[in-house]
């Protein structure tokens, strides 16, 4: 898809694991006591993290993230028969600290030197949110930091996306999110949002309802697509 270039955004809007924070950052950390292992158990811990959160907002059993994201962990670790109780406290302990991708900060600094609010939109629950963001030098870029726990239920629901728009009282065509979760690029494009997938890891189109406006392969090229550079 070639990037196209966005008139009118006032507000940029992103989603955070995977998008601003490296996923794989702790799993990465713990390489040493994993060998091998450290890559295919974080890509498990991911995708369960997800599946988990898909099926808990379809059986309306919505819990915090904090849980899905251990749950996960437990099943990954049992998946690829890691049973070290030290490595798994390390790896929780590290999820709060997950670094950000190298373009992140100048970035979200560019967009705010040219006028644009900056905000996340995460299932993660706030007290993680303020963790990473802080952590990774960002969080007095943001104007916003919303979490799912504002209505009690997972992305995709429809009600999450209304977050940042109610906060900001803006209109989403005035308004662009970003994700390196084409699921969620498909949702937030259905709601009503300008949407760039920044598909930081090669994947194939979801074949879902809304097509995103724009793909890039690292946020360095968003602040030319929405008149910020």
């Amino acid at each position: 898809m070639t990037p196209i270039r966005l008139s009118g955004i006032e507000a940029c809007v992103f989603d955070a694991y995977g998008t601003l924070f490296d996923i794989n950052a702790a799993a990465e950390r713990c390489a040493e006591d994993l060998g091998e292992k450290w890559r295919p158990l974080s890509e498990t811990w991911r995708l369960k993290q997800l599946q988990y959160t898909w099926l808990r907002a379809l059986m309306g059993r919505h819990t915090e993230f904090w849980q899905v994201t251990t749950d996960a962990l437990n099943f990954a670790l049992a998946t690829h028969q890691v049973a070290d109780a030290a490595i798994r406290r390390r790896l929780l302990d590290l999820y709060w600290q997950l670094d950000a991708y190298p373009e992140v900060k100048q970035t979200l600094a560019a967009l705010k030197a040219a006028g644009l609010k900056t905000a996340i939109l995460s299932n993660g629950s706030p007290d993680m949110l303020r963790a990473a963001a802080e952590n990774a030098g960002i969080a007095d870029i943001l104007d916003g930091i919303f979490s799912v726990e504002e209505v009690g239920v997972f992305k995709p629901h429809p009600s999450v996306y209304g977050l940042p728009a109610e906060h900001f009282d803006l209109p989403t065509e005035r308004m662009s999110f970003q994700s390196s979760n084409g699921w969620d690029a498909h949702a937030a494009k259905a709601f009503g949002f300008n949407v760039v997938w920044i598909n930081r890891f090669g994947q194939a189109p979801e074949r879902i309802p809304e097509a995103p406006d724009a793909e890039i392969t690292t946020l360095a090229d968003l602040p030319e697509i929405v008149g910020a550079a």
